[in-house]
C-alpha cells in the first residue's frame, strides 16, 4: 500500500497518512480472507484423484503462517501426498526447485507428472521446461492472452475435467 501510494503522491496527488494506509492494507487483507473460496469441485476432484491412486502434492506460494491457515480452513491438510509452501521451503514457483522437490517428495519424474494451475508463468511455462505436462485452468474461458508464450498441454474450465 505505501508504495501505491508513494507512486500516487509523486504525481501530485494527495495521499492518506501511512496509519490510514496501514487501516486500508489491513482491511484489504480481511476482506480478500473472508471471500476466499476454494475452486467448485475442489474436494470431490482431489479425493477421486487420490481414489484412483494419484500421488496429490500442493504447491503453493505465500508466508507460511497464511497458507497453512487456509490449507487447514478448506480441509486440504490430509488430501495431499506432500505440501510444499513457499514460505517454509524458502523458495517457490516458478523456481525449478520448486518443481523438483515435489517430484521428489512424490517419488516422480517430470514425465510422469502434470500440473494444474491459474497460472500461466507458473503452471505452464515453468514446468513444461522441466518436461511435465501443464494443464492450465481457465474457469471464465478467458483464454490465453493474445501473444503470450504459454501453450498449455491442455486447458480445462472445471476441475472436474481432470477426472475424465
Amino acid at each position: 500500500m505505501e508504495g501505491g501510494f508513494a507512486q500516487l503522491a509523486a504525481h501530485g496527488h494527495h495521499v492518506p497518512e501511512v496509519g490510514v494506509q496501514h487501516m486500508l492494507a489491513d482491511r484489504f487483507s480481511d476482506y480478500r480472507n473472508e471471500n476466499l473460496k476454494l475452486f467448485p469441485d475442489a474436494h470431490e476432484t482431489i479425493d477421486t484423484l487420490r481414489d484412483r491412486g494419484v500421488k496429490l502434492a500442493l504447491i503453493t506460494n505465500g508466508a507460511r503462517e497464511h497458507q497453512r491457515e487456509k490449507i487447514v480452513r478448506f480441509g486440504l491438510s490430509e488430501r495431499f501426498d506432500h505440501i510444499q509452501i513457499e514460505g517454509e521451503q524458502g523458495f517457490g514457483k516458478p523456481e525449478e526447485r520448486a518443481y523438483r522437490h515435489a517430484l521428489a517428495a512424490l517419488g516422480v519424474a517430470p514425465d510422469q507428472a502434470w500440473i494444474v494451475g491459474d497460472n500461466l508463468e507458473w503452471e505452464v511455462i515453468a514446468p513444461q521446461k522441466l518436461g511435465v505436462h501443464a494443464i492450465w485452468y481457465d474457469p471464465h474461458g478467458d483464454g490465453i492472452p493474445e501473444g503470450h508464450a504459454a501453450r498449455p498441454d491442455r486447458i480445462i474450465r472445471s476441475l472436474k475435467e481432470l477426472l475424465d
